[in-house]
């Protein structure tokens, strides 16, 4: 899947939560509209991506508010005072939470933030047929526009 599929693919999600793109791009970048194609074409060639999704607008069209989400809360140590009064270390393992909340995109705001490529953590939340046809251990790899 190239950049310009994949980012077709990510405002179209968001159009259909209620994500004015043509007011976003003409407001946020301001660049000439001439069509959406061409809009998401600019996006990509230009590495503008990030400023849409990193864009709150952006952000909390695409997770609906209220949404189910499952998240991994990492391993924690820290220190307490026990019942016999001595302070001791606490180590909790990590474990998978799942949760319903309003604010669930600035949640996947920071984890696109700390990811490495953040499209690759976009692509998770899309269903494609690809995911159908492919190899999982391929399904992740996206391909530079030329």
């Amino acid at each position: 899947m190239t950049r310009v599929e994949l980012l077709q693919l990510l405002v179209g999600q968001a159009r259909t939560n209620g994500f004015e793109f043509r007011k976003w791009y003409v407001g946020k970048l301001g660049l000439p509209w001439q069509n959406a194609h061409h809009a998401v074409e600019m996006l990509a060639t230009e590495r503008r991506y990030y400023a849409l999704l990193f864009s709150h607008d952006f952000a909390s069209t695409f997770w609906k508010p209220g949404e189910l989400m499952t998240f991994q809360v990492p391993m924690q140590s820290f220190t307490r005072r026990m019942k016999d009064g001595s302070i001791g270390t606490v180590q909790r393992k990590s474990y998978t939470r799942r949760s319903a909340r309003e604010d669930a995109w600035l949640y996947h705001l920071k984890e696109m933030a700390a990811s490495e490529e953040p499209l690759r953590y976009m692509r998770r939340f899309l269903r494609v047929q690809e995911e159908l046809d492919e190899d999982p251990s391929e399904a992740d790899i996206i391909e530079p526009t030329k």
